[in-house]
């Protein structure tokens, strides 16, 4: 019997659990605590800038060289949950890399949006996956329905008109003109702002980012 509960723990870092689902025996599986295939998993993340004050207090604890500071701090935390919940913990950007967008399109039924970030009936693009957490044992758990895709009625789809380059299209994400346009001068409202194509989407503004949110991402990103 667990001491606390998956969504106590992770609620203390301003987390949350995204859904998961039991893995069906025949599929290739990352291993879980035990080293054996893992037979769970819950997708752990945000919805909105939930875990923005929980990680910038952290922040300022930390070397101001620090590399990958958001990755860093999501691995400390989704590890020390996982330690209490009796899971491994594993990161978007481990390697050998794990299907993060295919289990998160499968815990929570979600689809793409027109910039590629998975788009949610309630948070809309403002949400993200930090890491999850596998169990060697099945959960109860129900897997993800399919949601109402709000992108498919989405009148004059604004996301893909707002961006100064076009960055974003029907044949896909201009990376290159991307990059260039965000470190150039022109670029310092994208900077500073966040992405002007995701800033558009009119659904779900009470859970965008605040701008200095926005600006942590791109800084990243154009680093």
């Amino acid at each position: 019997m667990l001491e606390v509960s998956i969504d106590e723990a992770l609620a203390a870092h301003g987390l949350i659990a995204r859904g998961g689902f039991n893995f069906g025996l025949e599929e290739a599986v990352p291993p879980g605590p035990s080293g054996l295939p893992a037979r769970a998993v819950v997708l752990v993340g945000q919805a909105g800038a939930s875990a923005w004050p929980q990680f910038q207090a952290w922040r300022e604890r930390q070397p101001k060289d620090l590399r990958d500071p958001l990755d860093t701090w999501a691995r400390e935390v989704i590890g020390a949950v996982a330690v209490q919940v009796g899971a491994r913990a594993v990161s978007p950007s481990d390697r050998p890399f794990v299907p993060f967008q295919q289990w998160a399109m499968r815990a929570e039924g979600l689809k793409p949006s027109p910039v590629g970030i998975l788009m949610h009936p309630r948070y809309g693009l403002w949400h993200a996956y930090r890491g999850a957490l596998l169990f060697d044992a099945e959960i109860d758990i129900a897997a993800g329905e399919d949601a109402a895709h709000l992108c498919d009625t989405c009148v004059g789809k604004p996301c893909l008109k707002s961006c100064p380059v076009g960055a974003y299209s029907s044949t896909g994400f201009a990376y290159a003109a991307c990059v260039h346009h965000v470190r150039s001068v022109a670029g310092l409202r994208c900077m500073t702002l966040g992405c002007l194509d995701r800033n558009a989407c009119p659904h779900a503004a009470a859970y965008r980012y605040p701008a200095d949110a926005q600006a942590f991402h791109m800084i990243a990103f154009a680093a």
